[in-house]
Parts: C-alpha cells; sequence; structure tokens
C-alpha cells in the first residue's frame, strides 16, 4: 500500500472514531447538530413566529412557520390535565424542500422575580433546561405545502417526551421544529417562545397564598380610530369608511370586546369597569338611523350598529363606566399647541353624552390620558378649576407607573400641588403583556423584527397576572387595563377573564372597584407627574396640531360673525360644536405614531370647515355690469345659506382704473340673500375684472372669490374736474402765450417812425 494511501484510510478512521457515539450514550438530537444561536420571539403574537436570523444583525432565509391554533391548558391549576397539549400547522414557506420535520416542546427553569418576568416579556426566557424527545411530524413538506399536527405532552413525570414540571412557576416554555432543508443540514427552522403559568402540579403541589389576596380591578376598554365625518339626521350621517360595521357585527372586534365584558360581569360585576370612548358612542348611534360613506355610497351596518347599541345599554345598566377623552384626544399635545377650549371639551362633553345615550353617569372628574402619561404643564391646566366657564378641574387620574415619580408601592397616592388629586396606577407589567408587539417593534438578537398585524395573545399576560396574584399578592393593588384599541379574538380575551375569574375564586385575588381607587385616601401625598421622552416622541405631530390650530382660528373668527336668528332658527353653537369635535378627532391618541391617519382626519376636518364657510358668498351675476356714470355704486348680491345671521366684509382687489370707497360690514339674515350697492370710483373708461369676496370682520374668508366684469363709458367726478382744470390751464397758457407774441412785435417796431409821419424826400435835379 502507498504512503499516500495510508494517509487517507488513517484520517477516515479517526474521523468515524472520534464522531461515533459512544456505547449507550443516547442518539443525539437533530437541533444538537445545528442549533441556531439565537432565541425565538417571544408569543406576543397569536401563535405565529415571526422571521428568524442565524447570527445577530445576520438574515437567514426562512423555511419553515409555525402556527399555533391552541395550547392547553394556558393555566395550570391543581385540577388541570396531566398533559400540555398544542395543535397546529407547519407551513414551507421557503423555496426549497424541506425533511425529516420534528417537533418538541421544551421548557426553562421557572422565572423567580419580577425582573426575570419584565425581561422575558421584552426577550424570550432560555428554554433548555428540560429538552425531550422529538417528536416526528412529517418526512418532508415541498415549497408552499403545509402538514396540520398535535402534540400532546406529559406535564410531569420521566417520560421521553415529559416536560418535567413538579412544581409551581412561571415557566418559558419553547415550541421549537427542526427539519433538513435541502441542501442545508438539520437546523431549527422555526420556533415558538411563551410562558406557561402554574399555580398548581396536577397530582402534586399547590401554590400557597401569598397572604392577602392581590386586589384586583380590570378597566375594559370600548374605542376605535375616529370614522365620523359628519353627523346629521336619518341615514345623513357620513363616516369615512364602513369598517365599523364588520366591527359591530358578529365575529368583529367590537363586537367580542362587549360580549366578552357580557360573559365576565355576572362573576366580576365590582372589579369591572367600561372605558368608552364618546366618540365611538356618537358613531355608532348615528350609524343605527342609517348613514352614507365619504363619496355617496349607503352604510350596510344600521342594523348591527342598532342592536350592538342596544346590547351595551343593558351591560352598562348599574355598571361601573367611565369616559375617555372625547376622541381619545392627545391632551398633551392640544395643551403644546395652545388649544386649551378643545381640551376642556374633550373631558367635558363626553361624559355628559355618554350619561344621555346610556342613561348611566359615568365616574366623574376622571381622566385616563393616552399612554397613561401626562406632563407637568398639561397636569396643571386639567386640574385647576373655571368656574367661570363651569369646568370643576380634574379629581383624579389614571396613570401608567412611569408618569409618577417619588410614588411608592401600587396604592394610590396623591400629586401634590395647588390643586392635588388622586392617581390611580395601572399595572404597566400586565397592560404590556397584553400591548404585546401591537404597535412596539421589538429586538432580537440586534435584528429589528417588523411589525405584524396579527392579533395580540394574551398567554403572557396571564402569566403575569398569575404571578401578581400567586407569588406577590399581599394586597398590592392590580388595576388591568389592555390597549385603548386592543385587537384579540374573543377566545384571548375569554381566557383572560376566565383566568381572572380563577384567582378570585381560588381566593388569591379580591375584587376591587374603580370607584373605591379614586376614593381612597392616599398614604403618599407627595407624588409628582412625570413625562418619559419615549411619550413624548409619540405625540401628534407638530405639522398636525399646526393645522389644527389654523383650523381652530378660522373656525373662532366664525363663530364671532354668527348671531342667532331667533329661537325658531340654529344657534351659532349648532353649527360650530359638529366642527370643534371634529378637530379633535384630527387630535386623537389613534393617531399615535400613524402620520397618515393624522393627516387624513385633519383634511375631513378642513374640508367640513371649508364646506361651513363656503355657505355664505357671493353670487356670480349672469351678465357684465354696466355703470352708468362715474360715481356708480356697484350692484354685489351676498348669500347665507346658513341657520344663522352672519356678519361679512365685502373685500374688491385692488383693480387699475376702480378706486374702492369705504363701506360698512353687512348683516346677512339667516338663510338670505341681499343686494348691496358697493361705492366706487372710476378713474377711467374701460372694462374691468373686479375681484369680490366676503370675509368675516376678523378677516375669516367665507365663499370663493368671485370675478365681476365692470364697464364704464362715464367720467367718474375726480376725472371731470382734472379735465375742466386741464382745459383752463390750457386757455390760460394759450392767452398768455398770445399776450407774450403781441408784446414781443410791439416792442420791436417802437423805435421806428410811423409811416404816416414820414414825408417822402424830394430828388435833386
Amino acid at each position: 500500500m502507498s504512503l499516500k494511501k495510508l494517509v487517507c484510510t488513517a484520517a477516515v478512521a479517526a474521523f468515524v472514531v472520534l464522531t461515533a457515539p459512544a456505547a449507550g450514550a443516547r442518539e443525539a438530537q437533530p437541533d444538537e447538530v445545528d442549533a441556531l444561536p439565537f432565541m425565538p420571539a417571544p408569543a406576543t403574537q397569536v401563535w405565529a413566529t415571526r422571521s428568524l436570523s442565524a447570527q445577530p444583525g445576520q438574515a437567514q432565509p426562512q423555511f419553515l412557520r409555525l402556527d399555533i391554533d391552541q395550547l392547553t391548558p394556558r393555566f395550570v391549576t391543581s385540577d388541570s390535565p396531566a398533559t400540555v397539549r398544542i395543535t397546529g400547522k407547519i407551513v414551507n414557506v421557503g423555496d426549497r424542500k424541506v425533511s425529516d420535520i420534528v417537533l418538541r416542546l421544551e421548557r426553562g427553569e421557572p422565572l423567580e422575580s419580577e425582573d426575570d418576568l419584565r425581561k422575558a416579556l421584552r426577550e424570550p426566557a432560555a428554554a433548555e433546561a428540560v429538552q425531550p424527545k422529538f417528536t416526528p411530524v412529517t418526512g418532508e413538506l415541498e415549497a408552499g405545502q403545509q402538514k396540520d399536527f398535535t402534540l400532546e405532552v406529559p406535564l410531569r413525570g420521566t417520560e421521553p417526551t415529559s416536560l418535567e414540571v413538579e412544581r409551581p412557576g412561571i415557566y418559558p416554555i419553547l415550541a421549537n421544529v427542526n427539519g433538513r432543508p435541502d441542501y442545508g443540514g438539520q437546523a431549527r427552522l422555526a420556533a415558538l417562545s411563551t410562558l406557561l403559568p402554574v399555580l398548581g402540579v396536577p397530582g402534586g403541589e399547590t401554590k400557597g397564598k401569598p397572604g392577602a389576596g392581590s386586589k384586583l380591578t380590570v378597566l375594559w376598554p370600548i374605542a376605535d380610530r375616529p370614522r365620523l365625518v359628519r353627523l346629521g339626521g336619518e341615514g345623513q350621517s357620513e363616516l369615512i369608511d364602513d369598517d365599523l360595521a364588520a366591527s359591530l357585527s358578529v365575529n368583529g372586534r367590537l363586537y367580542g370586546l362587549l360580549q366578552a365584558y357580557e360573559q365576565a360581569v355576572p362573576s366580576m360585576s365590582t372589579a369591572m369597569c367600561l372605558a368608552i370612548d364618546p366618540d365611538l358612542l356618537r358613531t355608532v348611534q348615528a350609524m343605527s338611523t342609517g348613514y352614507r360613506l365619504r363619496g355617496g355610497a349607503e352604510g350596510k351596518g344600521r342594523i348591527e350598529a342598532k342592536l350592538w347599541l342596544d346590547r351595551l345599554k343593558l351591560a352598562v345598566t348599574g355598571r361601573c363606566v367611565i369616559a375617555l377623552p372625547y376622541a381619545d384626544a392627545d391632551l398633551v399635545a392640544l395643551n403644546r399647541a395652545k388649544l386649551a377650549t378643545m381640551r376642556t371639551l374633550a373631558v367635558t362633553d363626553g361624559p355628559k353624552l355618554i350619561q344621555d345615550v346610556l342613561s348611566v353617569r359615568p365616574l366623574p372628574d376622571l381622566v385616563w390620558p393616552e399612554d397613561g402619561v401626562l406632563d407637568q404643564s398639561t397636569f396643571d391646566e386639567l386640574v385647576t378649576p373655571q368656574p367661570d366657564k363651569g369646568y370643576p378641574g380634574v379629581k383624579s387620574l389614571l396613570l401608567d407607573p412611569t408618569g409618577l415619580a417619588d410614588a411608592p408601592g401600587t396604592a394610590p397616592v396623591v400629586v401634590a400641588g395647588k390643586n392635588p388629586v388622586t392617581a390611580v396606577k395601572i399595572d404597566s407589567m400586565v397592560s404590556d403583556a397584553l400591548q404585546g408587539s401591537e404597535s412596539r417593534p421589538r429586538t432580537l438578537s440586534g435584528v429589528t423584527t417588523p411589525v405584524e398585524s396579527q392579533p395580540v395573545s394574551v398567554q403572557n399576560a396571564l402569566a403575569v397576572l398569575v404571578f401578581r396574584a400567586g407569588w406577590q399578592g399581599d394586597g398590592r393593588n392590580v388595576l388591568v387595563a389592555p390597549p385603548r384599541r386592543w385587537h384579540a379574538p374573543l377566545s384571548e380575551m375569554t381566557e383572560f377573564l376566565t383566568t381572572a375569574q380563577k384567582l378570585l375564586t381560588g381566593g388569591y385575588a379580591t375584587q376591587t372597584g374603580l370607584e373605591e381607587l379614586t376614593g381612597a385616601t392616599p398614604a403618599v401625598t407627595n407624588a409628582k407627574v412625570a413625562y418619559p421622552p419615549e411619550a413624548g416622541a409619540r405625540e401628534i405631530s407638530a405639522i398636525i396640531s399646526d393645522s389644527v390650530t389654523n383650523q381652530s382660528v378660522e373656525l373662532n373668527g366664525l363663530v364671532a360673525a354668527m348671531q342667532q336668528e331667533d329661537t325658531a332658527h340654529a344657534s351659532p353653537a349648532d353649527l360650530a360644536d359638529p366642527l370643534w369635535l371634529g378637530l379633535l378627532r384630527a387630535m386623537s391618541g389613534a393617531w399615535r405614531g400613524n402620520e397618515q391617519g393624522a393627516r387624513s382626519a385633519a383634511e375631513v376636518s378642513q374640508n367640513e370647515l371649508n364646506s361651513l364657510t363656503g355657505m355664505v358668498g357671493v353670487t356670480q351675476p349672469n351678465s357684465p355690469i354696466l355703470l352708468g356714470s362715474g360715481d356708480s355704486p356697484i350692484p354685489v348680491t351676498i348669500t347665507n345659506k346658513l341657520d344663522v345671521r352672519v356678519t361679512v366684509r365685502i373685500n374688491l382687489a385692488d383693480t387699475p382704473g376702480i378706486r374702492k370707497l369705504d363701506l360698512a360690514d353687512q348683516v346677512l339674515p339667516a338663510r338670505g340673500e341681499r343686494v348691496v350697492r358697493v361705492p366706487v370710483e372710476v378713474l377711467r373708461s374701460g372694462r374691468f375684472p373686479v375681484n369680490v369676496r366676503l370675509t368675516t370682520p376678523e378677516g375669516v374668508p367665507l365663499g370663493d372669490t368671485v370675478k365681476l366684469e365692470v364697464s364704464s363709458s362715464a367720467y367718474g367726478t375726480i376725472t371731470v374736474i382734472i379735465t375742466v382744470i386741464a382745459g383752463i390751464a390750457l386757455v390760460l397758457l394759450s392767452g398768455r402765450r398770445i399776450y407774450k407774441r403781441v408784446r414781443a412785435r410791439n416792442g420791436e417796431n417802437g423805435g421806428a417812425p410811423s409811416i404816416e409821419n414820414v414825408t417822402p424826400e424830394k430828388s435833386s435835379a
């Protein structure tokens, strides 16, 4: 054998020895061959994985997607099943075949502290403490194919697939899918991480109650983004789109919110409180009488709106209700824009509307601002009473802990100042878990993951809530507030509230009403408001607030020019108030992070304002205007289609050949028309295009500019005077010139004898 062959044979033998498993050793698991060095995204979405990265900062082609439809049980107690069951599907989303697809559930060590739990909400917690045996799913999946699966594993015990859970805790669990793509090795191709709360192990240990139970309060939001364009009579209201019709229908978002509340409130009547956006209530009420969409199409949700509104009226009878700021307006942005009147309207109009429509009185003088934070200036304005305007000032606030300083603990505190108020703290950890990544991008392994449009799961929020009650307890306040426009399936909402009911039934929590919190006597009385920088970055932009400010100036000027004709006619407020509410829709907190939505809302409010000012204007004449003399006035027809009197000013643009003369402001009667003779002075004959427009006395433009064709062959008084003076001057100058010529002639002949006196000389011989 040659030396070359010996070397090759030795190398192969060494490789076989090094790579062969030891006798009796368990078979290597597929993911141990080429496991990806990163953690999967947390299950803040409804069981759908995101794209994963092979290395920090390096994108990896995605081959498989793991969708989990069900996890049973979601919350483990001593009487739960002894197995964990997941069902779902694996989809080949790559461009090649994937073979040897296997799945297993892994778990990590139980999370012991609040800091550990908060970290797990931001990034997936390690789940390698127990790595059971893989279960085959399918031999191969071609590109575009999918495979349904059901995996059931023991919760405890020593079986190869068991999670080996022997004591209560909040456990990170990982659904791990391995496979072998063509032209590649075996690797983790999809994964999903979430938290599994175990309050009691079936057939084993149950977590004891940690002293006094947590005081649970649930604030249930009924809100949506603004959609109302114009409020009108039956069938005359106008909406931007018809999305609400689907939301109010069976399986819709708002339908689900109300149904989940109806199911839970009988056993949680004290703990639950509805937070209602008055603008949504007004919109649904308008839909219930018939409506149309922008563009003229008829709305399809009349019946759904009426049924939903009737159910809401029954559901809130005798229950706790609070009013969100009207259209969920961004109070801080309104304050920065110096829109004090609108800010006051946002917190005072809603409670009246809710009481009128639902026949229930919301908790008075209470505000839950967007993101649960206020800056100091807005806080001072909100809490300061204005007796002359009938504004009592805010007495209670619902704030995120990040919006408070010097406020230890979970109990309500007093925010010190000239007008002290009670601040009730929202449990930010539960609320953030419910929010998930619906509007907050997460960063995993240095890669920013995109925001997905799927609904938010409540699984991690369940774990946090169980931790609050089962591991912390001690009488702490837990005020749960889902996102304002929470978009979760009914099953997820019901799962969350069912968990809350189990904690109440088990004695781990007690019901506490929101009114009890706002009326409590706080021990801490020197807290301060704080405004996190990230909240400021999310405010409505200055471009939008500037636009709304300009519109408010126009609207104020228009209102100042209006007077009520009589009691049978409308008042200025009847016309202006809907526009003020439209401006609040443009400043809605729903547009935080949605600049285009805010711009569209501002355009809608501007169009409505233009429609109102366009009801007063100059009427275009049918023929040119002929002036009979130089000082003849120009007849201008002005029309008012509004149901109020309006004081207007007629403005003529500067026109060569015509001089404007003073004219007093005119008062147009409600739905009236007048012909006003506008005094002018014609400086020359000819044909003149004269631009005329109406404004209010404060300069707000009304209607469009109208071009009048004015003709005149006569001269004005000034022109005649100038002509006469010029003629006289010409005569005088001509006479002076003749006189000078005569004198000059006489002067030249003055030294010569007259011909009559000259004697002819005699001739000599």
